[in-house]
């Protein structure tokens, strides 16, 4: 990715560019795996529409559970193909959807973005960073193994979340495969993601 710097309302942000939609996927129901769509519509205030986890509040199933009218900080889950390439080299089989993402980039660091931050997805669609996807026994009901293997230590031993991470829409539109992804990082200290 490429950085430059722009001004909007006199605070200083910094755009990245140069990652790309890989692949959409929606699923109506709550299937782990959600499979891929030659395009998806993102609403705005509510998610993929079509999507099993649209709505104003939650619709993750233990947390409707737990409090139904939380809010949905989880209306798009995102991974990087890379984590897919790191998979496929450890021997497991994974593409975009498999995952239950709905939407899969290239050249982005998303593990690497703070709270705040704003994914432009082609022409129109915006989506604001939430937090990590918290991996879950579901996937080793995939492929065993396959949770160890998104998870990981860094170098002061704290666990590191791979799965991908959420976000909210702040602005509707399509995404489509081959689009591309501008990266607008809020202003102030970046705050970590933490898992929603």
């Amino acid at each position: 990715m490429t950085g430059k710097t722009s001004n909007d309302q006199s605070e200083s942000k910094v755009t990245y560019e140069g990652g790309i939609v890989v692949a959409v996927s929606r699923s109506a129901a709550h299937t782990f795996s959600k499979p891929n769509e030659s395009c998806i519509r993102l609403l705005a205030g509510l998610g993929v529409e079509g999507d099993a986890h649209l709505g104003k509040t939650v619709k993750h199933r233990s947390r409707v559970a737990q409090d139904p009218s939380q809010p949905n900080l989880r209306q798009v889950h995102l991974i990087h193909a890379e984590l897919h390439d790191e998979l496929r080299a450890a021997g497991f089989t994974v593409s975009p959807g498999q995952m239950g993402e709905n939407v899969t980039t290239r050249g982005v660091d998303l593990l690497g973005l703070p709270v705040g931050a704003r994914l432009h997805l082609g022409g129109s669609a915006m989506v604001e960073v939430t937090g990590l996807r918290n991996p879950c026994a579901q996937l080793d009901r995939f492929q065993p193994g396959l949770m160890a293997a998104v998870l990981g230590r860094d170098e002061q031993g704290n666990l590191v979340r791979k799965a991908g991470i959420m976000g909210i829409v702040l602005a509707g539109g399509e995404v489509w495969p081959g689009d591309q992804i501008r990266v607008v990082l809020p202003p102030g200290p970046p705050r970590p993601l933490e898992r929603v």
